[in-house]
């Protein structure tokens, strides 16, 4: 993982709090990004599997969440909340192409939906960077 900027020489206060910062707001916009990718599923998914529906309005509603938590506070618990949404998701992604998920079976092997990639990808950078700002958060203190 990347050195903090705060710990690397001639770091300056501001170009620290920069760096936290454009991470914030790289991790909200995120996290708008996987609400988003759900929300444009979610109709489908309440047609479907009515349980999959309520569960991405939760997902939709915790990223909102997330993300404000992101840009106001930016503390460790909401660079974990981000981390966990966004791995879970990916995670029930995995689960959901592979031995499939309880009443929802048509996405095995379904690895290459596009809006499932693109889902894969945005939870996957956010899960990299949640866990590369909260490690860097813990050590500090």
């Amino acid at each position: 993982m990347p050195a903090d900027i705060r710990t690397q020489p001639g770091a300056t206060g501001a170009s620290a709090g920069h760096h936290d910062s454009v991470s914030r707001a790289v991790g909200a916009v995120g996290l708008v990004g996987i609400a988003l990718i759900h929300f444009i599923d979610l109709f489908d998914k309440f047609k479907e599997t009515p349980y999959l529906g309520v569960l991405y309005v939760a997902l939709i509603v915790g990223c909102l969440v997330a993300a404000r938590r992101l840009i106001l506070v930016g503390d460790s618990t909401a660079w974990l909340l981000a981390g966990g949404l966004a791995t879970l998701t990916l995670l029930a992604y995995a689960i959901s192409r592979s031995i499939g998920l309880p009443a929802s079976t048509d996405d095995i092997g379904n690895w290459t939906e596009p809006l499932g990639l693109a889902s894969l990808f945005v939870e996957g950078a956010i899960s990299l960077l949640s866990l590369d700002r909260y490690l860097s958060m813990t050590r500090r203190s």
